[in-house]
């Protein structure tokens, strides 16, 4: 399944002489933006591609596997008996027991973030597991965290490798999956002082702006009728997405087979689905058999495409003496305008660079961005006293106006409360994208080998009663007057990440989520079709890259202005 990175990080795993560390965390920028009908098909697609699901459907073949590779894994558990009196001397983390082959596969589930959390509570907050050939380290407290992320950053500041990562970011030369090393050091500086600056971010407030317009006039049109507010996010964030990144909306047909915003469904399901090679690298053949490759394959040639076109679009307009216009301040010509510049940069940025870097923005930053607010929604409707109180206190901030306005945000400091407390019981990546070690390091008493991977469950830090009281309670009244926030200094609250794989995408994201917001709170007020009470709302999760709900969310708006009809 998509889980969060669980599996796409875990992937194309040799097999290693040591250990692999996974810290579960519940958090970063759900599901693909798309409509609702390619929303439901996203979600066939993830049932489809889950490990149950696949034991199930191709149960026989599976079967025929196991016994075509029996005397494979006796060879394998000779070599690791071998493997273990060579290295008993080592202090390891606790482990649960695991099956031959498959390792502890089995015991993810189809919610991996609740599975590891349930089993951190028998093994601990540092536990061990084999996810097929790779031993996975599973982090599950801020303590741990901190040594990851703070004490030891530089250590554990690399990425593992991925087949679907590896095609798709064009040979890793994006910022958030590329390993550590010197093109990503300078890959990200581009990011913060070109695309990610504060100028840079503020530049694009009308674009957020005319798109929130946009899209409370539809929820209008809608009023007092049940509407697929999934639906209308997916289309708000992809609007302001491909406005910024590629100087326009894609939103229809552009001359491919599919349209923009399928194909990039397709691409963020595909980059965290469930592929057998990455587990056990000898039935890598599984994945071919099964189409697998071939889908891969198929959506990356169609995206390429389609970014090659893009960037013949904008290469012309580079230069020119109108570049602060939207349609020249975009980030494909930003980059391009770097194209050439060696002196500036100290390196070439090359055009599948451009591609990778374009494709990190909507991997990174569209699906979270959009999962969030659908969180927070559906936390506020079942939470009426809550949304009443954002409400009160926009409208005391805005007074009657037809738009809330950005430079209105800074004094709604319960609305950042009730964002803050969704990122903490909702992260959009329960499971950060994992980590890896670049030399051996002893952390916490255990030591911890070369190449370990690492990942770290924000969802299970996020709820841990250690750190929060009334942990499992949407109470967004803990963060007023609290310092805590989610930048990576606090390590019971990391949803973004923190130290240098944090994403340095959090400038950018949070005027969006909160514009959106608090105009849709300020002009209307929500509540569930047919009448059932808020508290009865379906807040079951999907498995996937993104943690989204497991079913869109359908609400009825009522306008709180007669305004609000006319915008």
């Amino acid at each position: 399944s998509r889980c969060a990175f669980v599996f796409l990080f875990c992937g194309c795993f040799d097999y290693p002489p040591d250990c692999l560390a996974v810290l579960p965390i519940y958090a970063i920028f759900g599901e693909s933006h798309s409509t609702g009908r390619e929303r439901e098909r996203g979600r066939k697609r993830e049932r489809e591609m889950s490990l149950d699901a696949m034991l199930q459907q191709y149960g026989g073949f599976f079967n025929l596997v196991m016994a075509s590779t029996l005397a494979f894994s006796a060879v394998l558990l000779v070599c690791r008996n071998r493997n273990k009196r060579h290295s008993s001397n080592r202090a390891l983390p606790p482990s649960p027991p695991r099956l031959p082959l498959i390792g502890n596969l089995h015991q993810l589930g189809p919610l991996p973030h609740r599975s590891l959390c349930a089993l951190s509570q028998r093994h601990g907050p540092l536990m061990l597991l084999h996810l097929g050939h790779a031993p996975t380290l599973v982090v599950s407290s801020a303590e741990a965290a901190r040594e990851i992320m703070k004490t030891h950053d530089l250590v554990f500041a690399s990425r593992p490798p991925s087949t679907a990562a590896k095609r798709f970011m064009y040979d890793y030369r994006d910022v958030s999956l590329a390993p550590y090393g010197e093109y990503w050091r300078q890959a990200r500086r581009i990011c913060i002082l070109h695309l990610l600056s504060s100028k840079q971010v503020q530049s694009y407030q009308m674009v957020r702006e005319e798109e929130v317009a946009s899209m409370v006039t539809h929820v209008s049109a809608s009023s007092d009728r049940p509407i697929n507010l999934s639906d209308v996010l997916v289309g708000f964030t992809n609007g302001i997405a491909s406005r910024v990144a590629l100087g326009k909306k894609y939103s229809v047909e552009d001359g491919t087979s599919r349209g923009f915003r399928e194909l990039l469904a397709e691409f963020l399901f595909l980059l965290g689905a469930f592929k057998v090679g990455d587990f056990v690298p000898g039935l890598a053949w599984v994945d071919r058999l099964s189409g697998f490759d071939a889908r891969l394959e198929k959506n990356f040639q169609e995206l390429d495409g389609f970014l090659e076109r893009v960037l013949e679009e904008h290469h012309g307009q580079v230069g020119n003496d109108h570049s602060q216009e939207e349609n020249n301040n975009s980030f494909v010509d930003v980059l391009l305008s770097l194209h050439n510049d060696y002196d500036s940069l100290g390196f070439s940025l090359e055009r599948d660079s451009i591609k990778a870097l374009i494709l990190d923005m909507f991997a990174a930053g569209t699906d979270t961005t959009f999962t969030t607010m659908e969180w927070a929604m559906a936390e506020l409707v079942r939470h009426p006293q809550v949304m009443k109180k954002v409400q009160h206190e926009v409208s005391g901030v805005v007074g009657q106006v037809a738009l809330v306005h950005e430079d209105d945000l800074e004094q709604m400091t319960y609305l950042k409360s009730v964002v803050k407390e969704t990122l903490r019981l909702h992260p959009p990546l329960a499971l950060l994208v994992p980590h890896e070690s670049l030399s051996t390091v002893e952390l916490l008493g255990y030591e911890i080998p070369a190449k370990t991977r690492v990942m770290i469950n924000a969802w299970a830090i996020g709820r841990d009663p250690v750190s929060w009281e009334r942990a499992e309670e949407f109470w967004p009244e803990r963060f007023a007057d609290s310092s805590v926030d989610f930048r990576g200094q606090h390590f019971h609250y990391i949803p973004f990440g923190a130290g240098r794989r944090g994403c340095p995408g959090i400038p950018f994201a949070m005027p969006v989520i909160e514009l959106a917001l608090a105009n849709l709170l300020y002009h209307f007020s929500w509540g569930i079709p047919d009448g059932p009470r808020g508290e009865e709302l379906d807040m079951s999760e999907s498995s996937g890259l993104i943690t989204h709900r497991k079913s869109s969310l359908v609400l009825v708006p009522v306008p709180r202005f007669p305004s609000a009809r006319c915008i």
